[in-house]
């Protein structure tokens, strides 16, 4: 009778309750119990009403091989979450296993049970578990081709705030955190991040931590949501790699870039990552400036040995280059090994914009530091003198002696000589020489120099003695 009872439950449970007075729960028939016909008969009710009654929710089925399984393996393999639901509550243990190793959550894995996966993750199922073939619950899911299913089962429980937390066997196989990671559950992530108990920099048996697979799976949103939440981006894996090195090689490494940046702007410098060389490379404008007003080196070279302004220069950010030479970055600096500096590598990649602006700091510097000249007389026509010329200050003045009559203001400046000059040097042979320059000042008086370093040199003289006389005479320091 009470077999019939729990096939035939009715909605108070008078009957199997007063059935049970006298026939225990657990009596086997055929190697079931009550609580076993219960689940096989999908009875919920039933199946609560008999653990109300003291039944043993962890009494195997007595079959005849040697094939063990519980009540829990039972509820989960035919999908009857309800029933597993009151096992559960009833303190049944969800990693049991079966005769072949198998735990609940694995059965659920393989017949695809959504519902009862999310009960036994909140009753604190652990997911490191392997069967007797090696196998997790999850790698049992990818095998019934069901790993979609199986992850969206777990991340519900975890988003709801409802997974419990579990010692896992092997915390080095499996957490929460890097599972989410993995997933690209951003939602998630931010739900297990607000528990004491995740540990966000927990790194696997390779070294991988949870923003390293973020980064690695090209994951933006989780590994934002790592590295605000406290993530280490600079931690190593045991082959050296880090998530800022793993970000360069995802195809949303842009995307990445702007998290990095975004993360040292909020929360200061990040191990690996040279935020002012991503910035200027970028054209950010504004993060440039924040960055340099923030004290950060604006000559340091990067891995590649590139400082900021190569970077800038080479993409051809012309404004960028503007802000971080203002901010004191030099021009002469030169890579280790090709010896390429800003101005190569903008004349290099056809960057004309950029390249003025590294010229027109390299002839400021140039005519303001000052320096050693050979000066021609008469239009040539008497013996060259050594010199120091320079430009004086703000004030358009070219100076090379302290009279009056050597320091001019020029109204023009050109490589080479004019006419008369090489007509007179022609038999010196030095008409042509390499880093003659000249300059008529506004007085028309014609003064010719030869610079070391050749053409490249003078025309940075020419450059830079137009660019200060233009420069005062806007300002009306000269008229």
């Amino acid at each position: 009778m009470a077999w019939c009872a729990v096939e035939y439950f009715e909605s108070t449970g008078a009957i199997l309750r007063m059935l049970l007075d006298h026939h225990s729960p657990d009596a086997l028939h055929c190697g079931r119990s009550l609580l076993h016909h219960a689940i096989l008969c999908s009875n919920p009710g039933a199946a609560e009403a008999l653990l109300a009654s003291g039944a043993d929710h962890e009494l195997p089925v007595a079959a005849s091989r040697k094939y063990e399984f519980r009540p829990v393996h039972m509820a989960a393999r035919l999908g009857q979450h309800a029933i597993l639901r009151s096992l559960c509550d009833r303190g049944c243990d969800p990693d049991s296993r079966t005769g072949s190793g198998d735990t609940a959550l694995m059965l659920c894995a393989r017949y695809k049970r959504k519902d009862c996966v999310r009960v036994l993750v909140d009753a604190g199922a652990d997911l490191s578990l392997v069967n007797d073939d090696g196998a997790s619950a999850e790698s049992v899911a990818a095998s019934s081709r069901w790993r979609a299913g199986f992850r969206r089962a777990v991340l519900d429980a975890i988003r709801s705030g409802a997974a419990a937390h579990a010692a896992w066997s092997n915390a080095s196989l499996f957490s929460y955190v890097m599972f989410a990671a993995g997933c690209g559950d951003a939602g998630a992530l931010e739900a297990l991040l607000v528990r004491a108990d995740i540990d966000v920099d927990r790194q696997d048996e390779s070294g991988l931590s949870p923003v390293m697979v973020a980064a690695r799976e090209g994951h933006v949103d989780s590994f934002r949501v790592l590295v605000f939440g406290g993530a280490n981006a600079g931690l190593a894996n045991k082959a050296g790699e880090t998530a800022v090195g793993l970000c360069r090689l995802s195809g949303s490494s842009e995307l990445f870039e702007q998290v990095m940046l975004e993360l040292t702007l909020e929360k200061g410098d990040v191990a690996g990552f040279y935020a002012l060389h991503c910035a200027a490379r970028r054209g950010d404008l504004l993060c440039v400036h924040l960055l340099s007003n923030r004290g950060h080196d604006v000559d340091q070279a990067d891995e590649d040995g590139y400082t900021p302004l190569m970077l800038a220069a080479r993409e051809g950010h012309a404004k960028v280059c503007q802000v971080l030479i203002a901010c004191g970055a030099k021009c002469d600096v030169r890579t280790d090994g090709g010896g390429e500096t800003a101005l190569s590598l903008a004349r290099k990649n056809g960057m004309a914009e950029a390249e003025g602006v590294v010229l027109d700091e390299l002839a400021r510097v140039t005519v303001s530091s000052g320096g050693r000249v050979r000066k021609h007389t008469k239009r040539g026509k008497g013996s060259p003198h050594g010199k120091t010329l320079a430009m004086v200050g703000a004030t358009g003045v070219l100076r090379w002696g302290k009279s009056r009559r050597r320091n001019v203001v020029c109204k023009e400046a050109e490589v080479g000589g004019s006419r008369a000059f090489q007509k007179n040097r022609r038999r010196k042979g030095d008409a042509l020489v390499p880093g003659l320059f000249r300059v008529v000042t506004t007085k028309a008086k014609e003064f010719h120099f030869v610079c070391e370093g050749g053409d490249d040199v003078a025309e940075l003289w020419v450059r830079g003695i137009t660019n200060a006389t233009n420069a005062a005479s806007a300002k009306g320091d000269i008229s």
